[in-house]
């Protein structure tokens, strides 16, 4: 098994047994963990910088499990949860999964059980951050194009030649290539294909409409 490095687990539970059983698998799995009585107390430690998992119970006085999923998603916090508990239901495991959590177990629960889900959960969250870093890596790229090189880029990922780009944006071609060749020089690409990469890396892939940065 391996953990992705700057991993972290944490385990909320209003049980001190459970909590104190928790504690014990996770150290005897060799993950670094931070064990909680509530989901208040858990939501006022700063967000973790690097790969995570939250084991939360379902039924808990205050902000139960649920509510605490809803409330990650809100903030658009990346945790990913794994829910234990002992009176869920299929309508609550089915609204858990939709929204988005690795597991849904039932108490008692097999040690191994949990490890793997913590496991999945750890690896899907290292990919989500590893997505995340590239986005916001091509978006920062193509925010130092010019409106009109931007506007060039749009075109060129369609397939468009210089010039029929240059008849739909009313310029000469030798322009369209001049901008052509400032954008992939800013993004560092040398291909159209590698364009179209970056521009989904992005996110963006499927904006027709001109943009409008200033």
């Amino acid at each position: 098994m391996t953990i992705p490095p700057n991993s972290l687990v944490f385990a909320i539970d209003d049980d001190v047994s459970v909590r104190k059983g928790l504690a014990r698998l996770l150290r005897s799995a060799r993950y670094k963990s931070e064990i909680f009585e509530s989901a208040s107390d858990f939501l006022m430690r700063p967000p973790h910088s690097g790969p995570s998992c939250v084991i939360v119970d379902v039924q808990m006085p205050g902000l139960n499990g649920i509510d605490l999923q809803k409330d990650l998603i809100q903030r658009r916090r990346e945790e990913q949860l794994v829910f234990i508990t002992g009176h869920g239901d299929i309508p609550m495991c089915a609204q858990a999964m939709k929204a988005g959590a690795v597991d849904f177990l039932r108490k008692p629960f097999r040690g191994d059980e949990l490890l793997q889900c913590i496991q999945n959960a750890l690896t899907r969250s290292a990919e989500q951050r590893r997505r995340s870093a590239e986005r916001n890596e091509a978006r920062r790229l193509l925010d130092l194009l010019t409106p009109r090189e931007f506007e060039v880029m749009q075109l060129v990922i369609t397939g468009m030649l210089n010039k029929q780009i240059a008849g739909e944006l009313g310029t000469a071609e030798k322009t369209v290539k001049v901008h052509r060749g400032r954008v992939m020089e800013k993004l560092g690409v040398t291909s159209v294909a590698d364009l179209v990469r970056l521009v989904q890396r992005a996110g963006l892939a499927a904006e027709a409409a001109p943009k409008t940065k200033v």
